[in-house]
């Protein structure tokens, strides 16, 4: 938790080495990360930041970011696993559907839950969420609770937050202030 500014932002793309520290380091399992492989880091994690990016495609090719691999009925399973399963059975194409450049056609709570199925598809070790809640309104925002709370079940999770309700239920809770853990 956090000031706007605080560094809450920061420190979560530095986790995910979407840019590197200027001075010091950061250990992932006493391992520096610099050390070890992007790839290989981003593998095993699920980063949800609150501006969503969806692509003018399928709902399958937004969860599964055209990998096609992975068959459809496990991009199903992920999708009701954040609560999307009614949403997914309304669309006439299923799966199919097209959504829209910046996901035009797709509300910000959808939108939302769609990253959610992304990461649970990943089936990470290690979920960021970076302001989850912030863009959805108060019914979604019920819904994407349940869905954070099915994500991170069994899974190491950094919750970046403003506000005290949304880490209601996490083990442990840091404040930062310019940068630094003042409690």
């Amino acid at each position: 938790l956090g000031r706007t500014g605080g560094g809450k932002s920061t420190l979560t793309k530095l986790i995910a080495r979407f840019q590197d520290p200027g001075l010091g380091e950061l250990l992932l399992g006493g391992i520096p990360l610099r050390d070890i492989d992007t790839n290989s880091l981003r593998d095993k994690v699920a980063f949800v930041n609150q501006d969503v990016r969806l692509f003018s495609g399928s709902v399958r090719d937004n969860v599964t970011l055209f990998e096609h691999s992975v068959p459809d009925e496990a991009v199903t399973a992920a999708i009701h696993e954040v609560g999307l399963g009614h949403w997914l059975e309304q669309l006439p194409n299923g799966l199919d559907e097209h959504i829209g450049f910046e996901g035009v056609g797709v509300s910000s709570g959808e939108a939302q839950l769609l990253a959610f199925a992304r990461a649970y598809l990943k089936d990470p070790g290690l979920v960021i969420l970076d302001e989850p809640s912030s863009r959805v309104d108060p019914a979604t925002e019920a819904l994407l609770a349940q869905a954070m709370e099915r994500l991170t079940r069994g899974r190491t999770s950094i919750i970046i937050a403003h506000r005290l309700d949304t880490v209601a239920t996490v083990d442990k809770i840091l404040i930062l202030q310019d940068g630094q853990v003042v409690e």
